[in-house]
């Protein structure tokens, strides 16, 4: 099957140029069988790979090129493609959960203007993140990243008559920009000083470039920088809840499958970089920490039952960056997988009841929807216990990988460790007020909506019941050794990428210690990550279920509550002490080019249209006059030769 393979990344390239050249054209039904058929091929493309991969005993990447890009002198880049246990992982992610997405859009979308428009976009997206992962150079890795952003933009401004949209969609396009920069950096740094952008070649030059390991701190920030962007960490996280603005499949596949996992990918595509580079590392375990719990905190007031969704997200993704920061290469990646599941299920579950709702988002005027949507119901039951720890759903077991990792990490790992586990009760308390709010208690439901209130489409529910199933066992792959020795598929499945960091840095004579556990402490650790989800879902059914509380109106949120649910008012620091004020500056740098640069180049052209005003009055087109010069030029010569020869 790996021959084959090419066709992974040409049919969404296929499926995105049809629709695009016909989609005034083609009928709605036509538009979406070739949109999924474009992704679903590949995903079982990449399946039949998979199994064709695995059983061989030489587990060299597989590398193929498709045409030259960039020949310049010694720099040439192709779009040419990896394909190894780490790209294949990540292209099953993206097609499988991406096709599951184009088919609930299906049903979604349907009876919405730009329903083919949609299908284009989605498969541009897929294109442009499968260069992302399948990529074997950064260049190129950087294309399909920059792709990635521009459909960011398109999906999420899909709606560009509605300004929220617009704005979100603009709003994500230049904060994500800002972190492209420090990619860019880090592409420039890698190549100066190790002659090469392949992946291949940056891993074997690695051991010996001994001047490389001078600034390999400085190289890895410029390349976290760009994570942080892509993937919503402090501080370049305020366009993902913004995001909300585009249609509920664009939710999923941004923040569950495709962009946001993008910057933790990258990190583990060069984690000999990032394990080189000790300082950088505890860094963005610290930013990933702190993320985690303090994005989990926005999410306790938040009224939007997709806002609470998206707030999750950013901190989901900060578990992400801590396992990734203390070197949990295989654990952060084993999140990656087990979230892309739940919070696909969760996203496409809160459409499938504001499709119901008919638009409606606000969790204050639900209540009671079991009774009405069983299966959207049951399946997102399955997707917030997974999110919230609860064994035996996926994503206990990855969570509680990197709570250990994070305890055991030399220095800081306490502290990791303490932040993680606060971070993963406030996830379970607000998780549990979502579904409480949503599907239990008092129908605070206006009676017009009622009246109308029935369980979505299968195209919707399809989807749901798939990776319900996804999120309730994917975490069995890697289940701890406490549990009958444990199954660890995951673990051997990524040696060979992860194993390389370890050659790095024993080659550079950097030595790690993490704290060696016992079992009795691994125990104590995983029955007290248990504990406090526990303790957050028993909290919100005492507080929701128990005394009926619902959130109150927007105006009547004071102190504390009020703060949180004004998501600390970082959005409006952001506007007063930095948009605003480089709006003023653009303003006057544009006043200033405008009225001097530009003054400069008309005054110039005024200048010489003027003489040439003032010469144009002696061509007077009279004979005497041209006479009179004549006779006028020749006495100046003669003086000019007399005085010149006295």
């Amino acid at each position: 099957m790996l021959e084959l393979f090419p066709l992974v990344i040409l049919l969404p390239l296929i499926g995105f140029l049809f629709n695009g050249l016909f989609y005034r054209k083609i009928p709605n039904k036509l538009a979406a069988i070739i949109g999924i058929s474009a992704v679903a091929i590949p995903f079982f493309i990449t399946l039949g790979s998979l199994f064709a991969y695995v059983p061989m005993k030489n587990k060299e990447p597989h590398l193929f090129s498709l045409l030259e890009w960039i020949h310049a002198g010694s720099f040439k880049v192709n779009f040419a493609y990896q394909v190894d246990q780490l790209s294949l992982y990540m292209t099953l992610i993206i097609t499988g959960i991406g096709s599951l997405i184009h088919i609930y859009s299906m049903g979604y979308m349907k009876g919405e203007a730009g329903f083919n428009r949609f299908f284009v976009y989605l498969n541009l997206f897929i294109f442009s993140m499968l260069n992302l992962v399948l990529s074997d150079n950064l260049v190129l890795m950087f294309l399909g990243w920059e792709g990635v952003g521009l459909c960011s933009y398109l999906l999420i401004g899909f709606d560009y008559h509605k300004d929220t949209a617009a704005n979100a969609g603009m709003k994500a396009f230049i904060t994500n920009r800002i972190g492209d920069v420090g990619f860019a950096v880090g592409i420039f740094l890698t190549y100066w000083y190790l002659g090469s952008v392949r992946y291949v070649d940056i891993m074997k030059a690695l051991p010996d470039a001994l001047l490389f390991r001078d600034i390999i701190n400085w190289v890895a920030l410029a390349f976290f920088i760009g994570a942080i962007g892509k993937s919503a960490q402090i501080p370049l996280y305020v366009w993902l809840p913004d995001a909300m603005a585009g249609p509920t499949p664009v939710s999923a596949l941004i923040h569950a499958a495709t962009m946001v996992t993008a910057g933790v990918f990258m990190i583990a595509r060069l984690n000999p970089i990032f394990a080189a580079a000790e300082i950088t590392s505890n860094y963005i375990a610290i930013t990933g920490a702190v993320t985690a719990f303090f994005a989990a905190t926005i999410g306790i007031f938040q009224t939007d039952i997709k806002k609470v969704l998206a707030y999750s997200t950013v901190s989901q993704l900060g578990y992400m960056f801590l396992a990734m920061g203390v070197g949990a290469y295989t654990a952060g990646m084993f999140h990656l997988m087990t979230h892309a599941f739940f919070k696909a299920l969760m996203f496409l579950g809160s459409g499938s009841v504001i499709h119901a709702m008919h638009h409606e988002q606000d969790m204050r005027n639900m209540g009671n929807l079991k009774n009405y949507m069983k299966v959207t119901w049951m399946t997102f039951m399955i997707g917030t216990l997974a999110i919230a720890g609860i064994p035996p759903f996926s994503g206990f077991f990855s969570k509680d990988l990197i709570l250990e990792k994070a305890f055991g990490h030399p220095g800081i790992g306490p502290f990791l460790w303490v932040l993680g586990v606060a971070g993963a009760m406030t996830t379970a308390f607000y998780m549990f007020r979502l579904v409480f709010l949503t599907f239990y208690g008092e129908e605070r439901i206006d009676h017009h909506v009622k009246e109308h209130l029935h369980e979505s489409p299968f195209s919707i529910t399809f989807p749901l019941v798939v990776l319900a199933i996804g999120a309730a066992v994917a975490g069995w792959l890697q289940i701890p050794h406490l549990f009958f020795g444990g199954v660890h598929i995951l673990d051997d499945f990524f040696a060979p990428i992860f194993d390389k960091s370890d050659v790095v840095t024993k080659a550079w004579g950097i030595v790690k210690h993490p704290h060696e556990m016992s079992h009795s402490l691994e125990w104590t650790l995983m029955i007290l990550s248990v504990a406090v989800a526990v303790t957050g879902i028993v909290i919100a059914r005492t507080i929701f279920i128990g005394k009926k509380s619902v959130p109150p109106a927007d105006k009547d949120f004071k102190g504390l509550p009020k703060l949180i649910y004004a998501k600390y008012y970082v959005d409006e620091i952001f506007e007063a002490y930095i948009i605003q004020p480089l709006v003023m500056i653009s303003e006057a740098l544009a006043e200033w080019d405008k009225k001097f640069i530009d003054g400069t180049v008309v005054g110039v052209g005024r200048l010489f249209l003027n003489l040439s005003e003032g010469f144009r009055k002696l061509q007077t087109g009279v004979v005497g006059d041209y006479a009179l010069f004549i006779v006028l030029g020749s006495v100046v010569i003669i003086f000019f030769l007399f005085f010149k020869g006295a």
